[in-house]
């Protein structure tokens, strides 16, 4: 649907979708940039430190806007399975974009290591331990992994509205 401005209704805020774009780069951005194991200890990886931490804090004001009514309602409402789908698909990936820095954060804390957030020094949130980091951090690995396949299926997902069912789910999002 195109209004007299001809913008199309049912779009996202310009600031949900700066903030969904900003978020999707920083994942792949902070991915490419991880290193595993010990290494972090000897060669802190600070810029995906800050890059994982830049995802928590875009979550705020991401958080704020949704709660504000800055998403609009779903198009298809004869089909409300696909609404819910996209519900459960959401708080997925938000439990990942909100999950995935603090356990990381977290376990930085357990290596003895020091995040910081582009430059500022951040406290740590665990205490310091001799051997291996714990579950939490074996987690947080994974789990950088699997955000991307979660990712991956959400792009396939809105290719899926935009080519099949051809009701606007893409456009709703496009920067453009």
């Amino acid at each position: 649907m195109v209004d007299a401005k001809n913008e199309y209704i049912g779009r996202y805020s310009r600031g949900m979708i700066a903030i969904h774009w900003a978020t999707a780069v920083l994942i792949v951005a902070a991915w490419f940039t991880a290193e595993g194991g010990r290494d972090v200890v000897k060669n802190p990886p600070m810029l995906h430190f800050s890059l994982g931490l830049a995802v928590l804090a875009l979550m705020v004001p991401r958080m704020i806007l949704r709660v504000a009514g800055q998403t609009p309602p779903a198009l298809d409402e004869q089909r409300p399975w696909l609404a819910t789908a996209a519900k459960i698909g959401h708080a997925l990936l938000y439990g990942f974009l909100i999950g995935l820095p603090l356990s990381g954060w977290y376990a930085a804390s357990r290596l003895g290591v020091s995040a910081s957030f582009f430059g500022i020094g951040l406290p740590m949130i665990a205490a310091p331990v001799q051997g291996a980091p714990g579950l939490i951090a074996e987690i947080h690995e994974n789990a950088g992994t699997l955000i991307l396949y979660l990712a991956g299926l959400h792009a396939l997902i809105a290719g899926w509205h935009h080519i099949v069912l051809r009701d606007g789910t893409l456009r709703r999002m496009s920067p453009l």
